[in-house]
This record gives structure tokens, sequence and C-alpha cells, in this order.
């Protein structure tokens, strides 16, 4: 081989090495860019760490704020009577028949029961079961049969560590959510004339209008037992596990005590006048029912919040129309109520809300206005009769 043939054979095997080198680094190139593109890289700052937690946690907190607003509407505020004295409690809607599950401390010695529900809505509720031995009793509403119930858990206990949410009476001061964990289990005390045995020890605190409340599961949102006593020290709490007492209130919904009776007109009746004669209980009802009607608003509960407007304000505007009149808004916050008697059984409310809302380009602004209710009862229930706003 001459030194021309030599030198035109390297010519050709650097051309051909050059071609391979371009061809593994257009693959390479490839698998970067495919690799890569389907990923977030965050780099190391030396201001901080990048927190790529904000957007998940928000909707976290959301579905927890929507877990305590769909549960609170099915946990009720009972006001008892007795030979003991007066009595505030808690306790929640368990079926479809309008039973609603208790402490039995809470309406010993009483036979009817004040129900008040998360809305405002007053009804009679009567004593169908009651143990001497286990702090539980059972209240039968007829008027709430139909609807539905809070979610059980029926089939395992909670576990230590288990995270849950103890809801207290649905109204006023008496609203109160607190979150906690299962902290211990197969707990026994005895607070006379009651014997708990085998019950949760919470670390979710139970003040007194929290006893025959709900504990529910953060997570599946189902009911695990019955909230029933606290420490003095106010930092731990007792529950009794749900599984434990479903066969005995089973019992009583299936077979009630004579003492049932339908509520008949003329009680509920009653229950409207001792409210409307009392003003600042009145007052104080009015101005949370326009608290709650923004609640539900803020929850997308457009159903729930258009159900608290009287007949007369929901024939002049269908349903629809209220919608897409609040589709739009992100969220209300109240402030500045106030509430004065106004004549004929009414309220009238006034408040300041600020108002986040979406324009159908995107944009994202906040508005300002002055709101009045008039709040009244219709049919035995407190409504919002008419209202304006204008903005400020």
């Amino acid at each position: 081989m001459n030194n021309s043939q030599t030198s035109s054979s390297r010519k050709w095997w650097a051309i051909l090495l050059s071609c391979l080198i371009m061809a593994i680094g257009g693959v390479g190139s490839w698998y970067v860019h495919a690799f890569y593109s389907q990923q977030t890289v965050v780099a190391v700052s030396r201001l901080g760490e990048v927190d790529q937690s904000g957007t998940t946690q928000q909707s976290q907190d959301k579905d927890l704020k929507s877990v305590i607003f769909e549960n609170q509407k099915l946990v009720v505020l009972l006001q008892v009577k007795s030979d003991y004295g007066e009595s505030l409690g808690s306790g929640f809607l368990y079926n479809d028949q309008g039973d609603i599950i208790t402490n039995a401390h809470v309406v010993e010695g009483a036979e009817d029961v004040t129900v008040k529900m998360a809305d405002s809505t007053i009804y009679k509720g009567k004593v169908i079961g009651i143990s001497q031995d286990i702090d539980v009793a059972l209240v039968r509403v007829p008027d709430l049969a139909g609807k539905d119930p809070m979610v059980l858990e029926r089939k395992a206990k909670s576990e230590i560590g288990d995270d849950v949410i103890a809801f207290g009476s649905p109204l006023g001061l008496e609203n109160t959510v607190t979150t906690g964990i299962i902290s211990g289990i197969d707990r026994d005390l005895e607070i006379e004339p009651y014997t708990y045995k085998g019950v949760y020890q919470i670390s979710a605190p139970i003040a007194p209008g929290n006893s025959g409340g709900p504990l529910v599961n953060k997570k599946s949102g189902a009911v695990v037992g019955i909230n029933s006593a606290g420490t003095n020290q106010g930092s731990i709490g007792f529950s009794i596990p749900i599984l434990d007492v479903l066969p005995l209130v089973e019992n009583w919904s299936k077979n009630p005590a004579k003492t049932v009776a339908t509520v008949s007109h003329s009680e509920s009746e009653t229950l409207a006048s001792e409210l409307i004669s009392d003003d600042n209980t009145f007052r104080e009802t009015a101005q949370y029912l326009v608290g709650y009607f923004y609640d539900s608003l803020n929850s997308q509960d457009f159903v729930g919040a258009y159900a608290l407007l009287g007949s007369d304000w929901q024939e002049d505007m269908a349903y629809d129309t209220f919608r897409n009149g609040y589709i739009y808004t992100s969220w209300v916050e109240v402030s500045d109520m106030t509430s004065s008697m106004s004549g004929d059984d009414q309220v009238r409310v006034t408040a300041i809300i600020k108002a986040e809302e979406r324009t159908e380009s995107g944009d994202t602004r906040f508005s300002q206005y002055q709101v009045i209710y008039h709040i009244g009862f219709e049919n035995n229930q407190l409504k919002m009769l008419s209202g304006s706003a204008e903005k400020i």
C-alpha cells in the first residue's frame, strides 16, 4: 500500500468516526430532553430550598374544610330541661329515621329534647333509648326522617396515631371542631354512674359542649366514636368506639320506647315563639344564620345556601340565577356584623363583606359590599326573608 492509499484510508476512517460520534450525541440529546421534559428540576439555592408543597397542602386544607363543613350539617345541639336542671350537649344523625346518637348524661331525666341544626332550624325530639351503665342514648326527631345521616365506621376500630376530628354543637358559641390523634386505646375509667370500658384516648380536648358529638376519622370522614369525657386539664379526652354501641342503638331504633310520639305542629310553634320572645337570642341566631349562609357559599354548597332563603325571595330568584351570581366568587369574608329588631318579629342584620371574585378573563379582584338582610320565621323555620347589597 502506497502513501496516497494510506492517507485516503485514514480520511475515510476519520469521516466515519465523526459521523458515529454525531449520531451518539444526537441520541444522547434526545434522551436527555425526553427524560427531563417529564420532570421538574429543582436546583439547590443558597437562599433556601424550593417549597413544592404549597399547592398540595392547599388542596389538602380545602379537603379538610369540606369534610368539616359537610359533617357539621349533621351535628346537632341538644337543649334539655329535666328535674336535674337545664343542660346542653351534642349529638349526630346516625340513620335515615331521624335518630340522633348522644351521651346518656346529656339527656338524663328528660323525655323531650330541643334539637337545633347547623342552619338554626329547631325541632322537637324524643328520647327513645338510654343506657343506665354505658354513656349513650338515642333521640328520635321525626322531622329528620329521610335525611342522609353521617357515615359510620362499621368494620374496624381505630388505631393509635390515627388522625381524628372531634365535632361539637353546631350553633353559636357551642360550635366547636378540634383535631388530634388517637393517643391511646382500650382505656377503662368510671365516672358515676357510667362505666367506660375500652374507650379511645384522644389528644383533641372535649369541652362540655362536645359531649355526645361524633369523633370522625380525618382521612375517611367516617364516625369512629362518641365524644364523652374530658380531663380537668382539658388536654385529652375520651371517646366511646362506635362499634361498641352500634348493637345497642340499633336495637333502640328498631324497638323504640313507648314514649315516642310524633311532634305536633303546635309543639314546633311553641319552639318558635320561645325563640322570638327572647330578643337577644333571636338576634344572635339571626347573625349566626347570615354567617352560615356565607360559610355555605365558601364551601360551594349553593343548594344549602339557597335553601336558607325565604319562599318569596326564592320565587323572585330561581336557583340557577342565584348560583350564577356566586359562581365566580372564590371566597367571602364577613365583618362588622350588627343586628337589631325591626318589628313584625324580624331581625335586621347588617354586615360588610369582602369578596374575592374571578373575572371571565381569569383575573382576580377584591370587592367590598354592605349587605342588609331581614331574618324571620317562615313555617316555623328561620329564613333570610329579603336582602340587599351595595358596593362600597
